[in-house]
């Protein structure tokens, strides 16, 4: 993945830009859409085990989709369902189950390196252009500006001097995980100028897509310890399609032809849902199940 200055290449894009739903994040005529959940991370922990400190250990882990979710508590899925609503949760707490089970929250704009490697098989099919593909990040992620200090987690024997050499190790490898013309691009431009976003552009490759080890060398944050960021905008040369994971949805949407999205939404690597160019996703967006308790 290499940083371009080249930001005509998204002129037909803009020019596609919705003023409302989901062609205001993935552009408007395209023959149809699909919306993927991200799916969450879970844990089981078992009471009768415990760590140093009394907590229970974690003795599974797991990727759920929503569904699991929404059947534990007696919700519906559906296109435009939204995960407050399926766990009755506007706090950012994790929630927990009697089996011991605990699920995290959705991650908003990341769409998942392994995920997106299995979806470039469905977009190499629907493309006459699988090798320039242009891919756009947002510039306002804050692991893509080390100036600003590294959230520092670690686990040693609480000597200081100990901490204080794995926060220099992390912090180093954060500064030389965000390539410099990236960093230089962050904070000066030139950008795409989506409405209320700002994107870097890139040129990568369904082929470089479809092994997730590219997030190591594409200079975008990451690291042995912390992830980094994934592309909130992806489109071939020949225009065939779009994947946008927009900064605020905890699903990312493909617009593209008839075949492709009915492909996706039969892919069962998904949990995917047909979805149309005016749909909602906001939090108001799901009208089925109830509202989260203030």
């Amino acid at each position: 993945m290499e940083f371009t200055t080249d930001f005509e290449r998204g002129g037909w894009l803009l020019a596609r830009v919705g003023e409302h739903g989901v062609g205001g994040v993935a552009g408007t005529g395209f023959e149809a859409y699909a919306r993927i959940l991200h799916p969450v991370e879970a844990t089981r922990r078992d009471v009768t085990v415990t760590d140093e400190w009394g907590n229970p250990e974690i003795v599974e882990e797991a990727m759920w989709p929503w569904a699991e979710v929404a059947v534990r508590n007696g919700r519906v899925m559906h296109p435009l369902v939204q995960w407050r609503n399926l766990t009755d949760d506007e706090d950012e707490a994790a929630m927990s189950f009697d089996d011991g089970w605990e699920v995290g929250q959705t991650v908003e704009g990341w769409f998942d390196p392994s995920l997106l490697a299995a979806l470039t098989a469905r977009l190499r099919a629907a493309t006459e252009a699988p090798e320039e593909v242009t891919a756009g990040v947002w510039n306002g992620f804050g692991e893509l500006n080390t100036s600003s200090g590294a959230v520092f987690v670690a686990s040693t024997d609480g000597d200081p001097q100990n901490l204080q050499r794995e926060r220099t190790r992390i912090d180093a490898e954060l500064a030389a995980s965000v390539a410099p013309q990236v960093r230089q691009a962050v904070a000066a431009g030139p950008f795409l100028q989506w409405p209320g976003r700002d994107f870097m552009l890139f040129d990568t490759s369904l082929s470089e897509l479809a092994d997730p080890s590219w997030v190591h060398s594409a200079g975008l944050g990451w690291t042995t310890d912390f992830p980094g960021v994934t592309p909130q905008l992806l489109w071939p040369a020949d225009h065939a399609w779009v994947v946008a994971s927009e900064i605020d949805f905890d699903s990312t949407i493909v617009a593209g032809s008839r075949a492709l999205i009915d492909a996706i939404v039969a892919d069962d690597r998904f949990e995917a849902f047909e979805i149309a160019e005016e749909s909602d996703l906001s939090w108001d967006g799901d009208t089925i199940n109830p509202a989260p308790k203030d």
